[in-house]
């Protein structure tokens, strides 16, 4: 007696005991969904001790959080009237007086740096000091504003468009909590939602915390989706073929206890739930049906061949038990290399996805079994779908495919191979913050507005430290970060930079009686009065205090970016860089850029050379598997090219449709290598089986195998692909590109286990025909059919 045969005898004399375990184990598990939280940070793809992410942490250690800046900006003329202009100061300094709140600015704020002669220091008054109740005191405010305040200008008001922004800065200790949350969705939205009712005007709204917070509510909402979706398409595609609601319950009952499962590791492990992680419910979904098709066609099978229930659920466990672990196994092994990137979002997503694997594998052998024990056996009717003449005929096309058009395959591979690898020359990396946002959203909108009206709201910093206290106030610093200053405003991709230098060069405008043709830099003569009244007044220490440290060693420059691509941010650092070479020389200054948005697009860059390191990985992981199972080394080369050739003409797709390697659409090539090398294994499997059965007669034994595993390879791959296809109702287009990509990956990596494997092995069939060199696996995958062997 072999050991599945035990596990059968085991689990079927159990069964009350196994399913109360099941059940006591999925109460536990759902009491750990409560520990589930959403992340309210960016996803860090870099390891802690990268370079990128130490110069992050210094920043931060310095300045504090950069990215909780929420900016509110109107483009309507009819605000420069009293009662709307009043209004929006109004809405303003409401938010102001929140416990959320650090601080605003806004027009209301605006404070007119002025020098006073008679005790040399400078001193900030209002720019009014009365609400205007005239169209023509407004105006001049706006005059005032527009003209004569070049500091303001970018920062508060674009004066080429006449378009207003507000600056909200959220308290620096909320802004990675739930508290963050509450006050977008209980105070702000609704706050500003008011007031375009009220006002009859449309307010944009934006910055990092904004967005980040739309964003996981997006996430949130599409976990049920996807998890809906995945359930329903792949329930109506079950029962379409199988034509039996009791077949469809216990899948469907199977699945949703996985789903359980996986929200209750994510809870167990205190794994936060990000954009990847929330694909680990449907996932598990879309990876479970297989293994009930498998064994429910298998069960069905069996009960027409003989009629008999007990030996057919032994059978099932026995005989579908073993392949369906190994190919579980694989798929499991090929997230499981994840777990060796740094990255510690890719991490835990490889984690859970590999328990999940496992776990959906060992509910499925356990609840199936058990349930039709239960059951009457049934009726024809439910096993008419194993002689479907559509699926018959499918089967048949393939063998003779197979059978008389081996070159016509080759050449197609051939053919395609060549266009993909075209393709793969095409692809293009992207570390985009934004790009896959649901861009029919409004908060989309939003942000291309404040890019084009100020250059974006993605933050990039340089950090300038002169080594020495007091040491930004010098002048040939100051003239060194006016240098950097000038780079950045050369790219229409940044915004302009907002620095010490704007203040230095807003108090000698002061000085010089607000002229605004003195905006600029004092030389070196009228350096020591200037700085002399700076040194006696405290207006202009606080407005230092955002752009240099206390001691005065440290500086920032802030800019902030448009969308762009990876390609355009590296040369945009590289004539940085080149910069601060030139002008910062590195034994008196150390200067690093920086910025969340700067550490997203170096985190793409890392994940594209992690992701060759984890899918060669797994591919040797899974070569190694093979040899392990059928002793042969043959079997591992034509076991593998069926499986790299869909990855190939995936890339190959992505370069000529345009779909770039990011985050989001990286994992394609791991998802897809996992799982279609199932239906190798399959395959591989009863072929293995028939060759005992043949006599080591190659032919018959590849047909035997093609016609008894083609009918599920084909039911599983069909389910797959829509499941997978539910991905495409995301909102993400990441997610949308990661659903089709994987789909059309499945489906070609069906094809070409159904053609180009068995054409592979009847090829080589000389090679592979012996026992000598197609030795005794090391396991049994499939016992023996004792039935054929009997005949």
């Amino acid at each position: 007696m072999n050991f599945w045969t035990k596990v059968a005898g085991l689990i079927l004399r159990n069964r009350y005991l196994v399913l109360i375990g099941i059940a006591i184990i999925t109460g536990l598990l759902a009491s750990q969904m409560k520990y589930m939280k959403f992340s309210y940070t960016e996803a860090n793809l870099l390891p802690e001790d990268h370079i990128a992410n130490l110069d992050y942490n210094r920043f931060l250690e310095i300045f504090g959080e950069e990215g909780n800046l929420v900016i509110l900006g109107i483009k309507d003329s009819t605000v420069f009237t009293p009662k709307k202009f009043n209004a929006w100061n109004n809405l303003v300094q409401k938010f102001d007086s929140l416990e959320e709140i650090d601080f605003t600015i806004s027009i209301a704020d605006v404070q007119k740096l002025k020098a006073d002669r008679k005790q040399r220091k400078f001193v900030l008054e209002p720019l009014y000091d009365k609400e205007p109740t005239t169209t023509e005191e407004v105006q001049e405010i706006k005059k005032q504003l527009f003209e004569k305040l070049p500091f303001y200008d970018n920062l508060l008001f674009n004066k080429e468009t006449g378009t207003l922004q507000t600056a909200i800065y959220i308290k620096k200790e909320i802004i990675n909590t739930p508290k963050r949350r509450d006050f977008i969705f209980n105070t702000l939205i609704p706050a500003i939602d008011k007031f375009e009712k009220d006002h009859n005007v449309d307010i944009r709204v934006s910055g990092m915390p904004y967005i980040r917070t739309l964003n996981a509510q997006n996430i949130q909402d599409e976990i049920l989706l996807f998890v809906l979706g995945a359930l329903g398409i792949t329930a109506v595609i079950f029962f379409f073929f199988f034509r039996s609601f009791r077949a469809t319950f216990i899948t469907l009952l199977v699945v949703m206890t996985g789903v359980i499962w996986a929200f209750g590791f994510i809870g167990w492990f205190g794994y936060e739930i990000t954009v990847l992680s929330a694909l680990i419910p449907p996932l598990i979904i879309v990876i479970g049906v297989p293994n009930a098709v498998f064994l429910i066609n298998k069960y069905q099978q069996e009960i027409k061949k003989h009629g008999q229930q007990a030996k057919a659920l032994q059978r099932v466990i026995s005989k579908v038990g073993n392949a369906t672990l190994m190919t579980n196994i694989t798929t499991a092994s090929g997230f499981a290399t994840f777990v060796f990137v740094k990255s510690s979002l890719l991490r835990e997503f490889g984690i859970l996805a590999s328990v999940n694997i496992i776990s959906i594998f060992v509910l499925a052998l356990l609840i199936i079994p058990i349930l039709y024990s239960f059951m009457p056996l049934p009726k024809k009717k439910h096993l008419n779908h194993l002689e479907t003449k559509w699926i018959e005929n499918v089967v048949n096309w393939m063998e003779k495919m197979v059978k008389n058009q081996r070159i016509t395959i080759y050449f197609t591979t051939v053919i395609v191979i060549i266009a993909a690898i075209i393709g793969v020359y095409k692809i293009k990396v992207s570390g985009s913050l934004i790009e896959d946002m649901p861009k029919s959203l409004e908060f989309y909108q939003d942000i291309k507005f404040f890019e084009s009206e100020f250059g974006g709201i993605m933050p990039l910093e340089i950090l300038v430290d002169t080594k020495k206290d007091k040491g930004v106030m010098s002048l040939s610093t100051l003239k060194k970060m006016e240098k950097i200053n000038e780079a950045i405003e050369a790219f229409p991709e940044l915004s302009k930079p907002i620095s010490i230098t704007n203040v230095v060069k807003y108090s000698k405008q002061a000085y010089y009686k607000g002229n605004p043709k003195y905006y600029q830099l004092p030389t070196s003569q009228e350096q020591s009065y200037i700085f002399a009244y700076t040194k006696n007044s405290n207006s202009d220490a606080s407005m230092l205090k955002n752009f240099v440290d206390s001691t005065g060693r440290y500086a920032r420059i802030t800019t902030f970016m448009k969308d762009i691509g990876t390609e355009k941010m590296n040369v945009i650092q590289e004539r940085l860089k080149e910069v601060i070479a030139k002008e910062f020389p590195s034994d008196k200054y150390e200067v690093s850029v920086t910025g969340k948005a700067l550490v997203f697009i170096k985190g793409t860059n890392y994940l594209i050379k992690n992701l060759v390191i984890s899918l060669s990985l797994a591919i040797f992981l899974i070569a190694i598997f093979m040899a392990w199972m059928f002793r042969s080394p043959p079997m591992i080369f034509i076991s593998l090219i069926p499986n790299i050739l869909p990855l190939l003409i995936t890339a190959g797709l992505m370069g000529f449709f345009n779909i770039p390697i990011k985050p989001s659409t990286i994992l394609v090539f791991s998802i897809a290598f996992g799982i279609s090398v199932d239906d190798t294994i399959h395959f591989l499997a009863k072929y293995r089986q028939e060759l005992i059965t043949n006599n080591w007669r190659i032919k018959p034994s590849v047909y035997g195998a093609l016609r008894e595993t083609g009918v599920s390879m084909f039911y599983t791959s069909i389910v797959l692909f829509f499941g997978f296809l539910t991905f495409t109702l995301s909102s993400f287009g990441g997610t949308i590109a990661l659903g089709g990509l994987v789909s059309v990956t499945l489906l070609l990596a069906m094809v070409s286990n159904l053609l180009l494997l068995p054409s592979l092995l009847l090829t080589f069939e000389k090679k592979i025909a012996n026992k000598k060199v197609f030795k005794e696996p090391a396991i049994r995958i499939i016992p023996p059919d004792e039935d054929k062997i009997k005949e």
